[in-house]
C-alpha cells in the first residue's frame, strides 16, 4: 500500500472542517484542520493533529493558546484560503474568545490551551483544554470533507 492509497481510504470517512489560529505577535497565522476530535468531558479537552513541519505546529510550540472555528457551508472560500488552496481576495476579519482569534459566524468557536503534545509518526496529536466557547444558534450547515473534496449534508 502506497501513501497515496492510505490517505484515499481514509478520505472515505467524512470529517468536519475547522480553522485553527493562533496570535504570534501582532500576526495571526491559520491552518485548515480536518483532524479534530473532542477527548474528554472532565476536564473538557480536544485533540488535533497536525503536522510536525506545519507553521501552525511551529507557533503551537511557543504560544500554547490557540482558536478552533467549526465551519459552515458559507466559510468554504475560508477553508481554501487557509489550505492554501485559494489566494486571499479581501481582508479577514476575526474575533476574539478569551484574546484568542477566531473566525466569526462559525458553528462554533473554541478557545483552547495546549496541554501536551504526543508524537505520531509526521504528526503530532495536541491535547488541549477547551477554556471557553461560543455557538452560533444561526447557522447550522457544517462544511464536510470526503473523498478529497468539500461537501455538505444532505437531508433525506
Amino acid at each position: 500500500m502506497n501513501n497515496r492509497e492510505f490517505r484515499d481510504a481514509m478520505g472515505k470517512f467524512a470529517t468536519g472542517i475547522t480553522v485553527i489560529t493562533i496570535r504570534d505577535e501582532e500576526q495571526i497565522h491559520g491552518m485548515t484542520v480536518n483532524a479534530f476530535m473532542s477527548v474528554s468531558l472532565e476536564p473538557k479537552l480536544i485533540a488535533i493533529s497536525l503536522g510536525n513541519k506545519t507553521r501552525i505546529y511551529q507557533k503551537l510550540t511557543t504560544h500554547s493558546w490557540f482558536g478552533i472555528s467549526v465551519l459552515t457551508k458559507k466559510q468554504k472560500s475560508l477553508a481554501k484560503v487557509f489550505a492554501r488552496q485559494q489566494d486571499l481576495s479581501e481582508p479577514i476579519d476575526f474575533a476574539c474568545i478569551e484574546e484568542v482569534p477566531v473566525l466569526p459566524n462559525s458553528m462554533v468557536m473554541f478557545a483552547c490551551k495546549a496541554d501536551y503534545t504526543v508524537e505520531a509518526g509526521d504528526h503530532k496529536i495536541v491535547i488541549a483544554e477547551v477554556r471557553d466557547f461560543q455557538i452560533n444558534e444561526q447557522e447550522n450547515n457544517p462544511i464536510l470533507y470526503y473523498s478529497g473534496s468539500y461537501s455538505t449534508l444532505i437531508d433525506s
